[in-house]
């Protein structure tokens, strides 16, 4: 995951200055990302989908170049609580929030969608781990 290494931890940095940010925002993404009640990967895909931005967050899925979103869109998609609560975990503004999750989100799905299709639960948990692992030292 060399790629995957450089391009969220450079973007990361880009967002936030703090790397207890970076590292906290991964961790959130993640347990995000493993979370029954936000449905996964899959309920995420769902909401973008449900949203109007199903195009964009299959760029992300697919193979090819990834479809760019504003932090807008990802409040959108996410509705002004969730930001606000991730922000508060995170210690930044909802803005600042947004912001590094429209940066971040789409490489990380697009690394956890190496198939160009969203993964059993195993292998999403798998590649979650090892995302956990190379960023939190978990």
């Amino acid at each position: 995951m060399g790629l995957f290494d450089e391009v969220a931890g450079g973007m990361l940095k880009q967002v936030f200055s703090s790397s207890s940010v970076q590292n906290n925002l991964l961790q959130i993404i993640t347990s995000y990302l493993q979370s029954s009640e936000s449905g996964g990967l899959g309920g995420l895909v769902e909401q973008f989908n449900e949203k109007g931005l199903g195009d964009t967050v299959s760029s992300w899925v697919g193979s090819g170049e990834n479809l760019p979103i504003s932090a807008d869109q990802i409040s959108q998609v996410l509705g002004s609580g969730e930001i606000t609560r991730i922000a508060e975990q995170l210690g930044v503004s909802p803005e600042e929030t947004s912001g590094g999750l429209a940066e971040v989100l789409p490489q990380v799905v697009d690394r956890l969608t190496p198939e160009g299709s969203v993964p059993s639960d195993d292998l999403l948990s798998q590649g979650l781990s090892l995302l956990a692992d190379k960023f939190l030292g978990k």
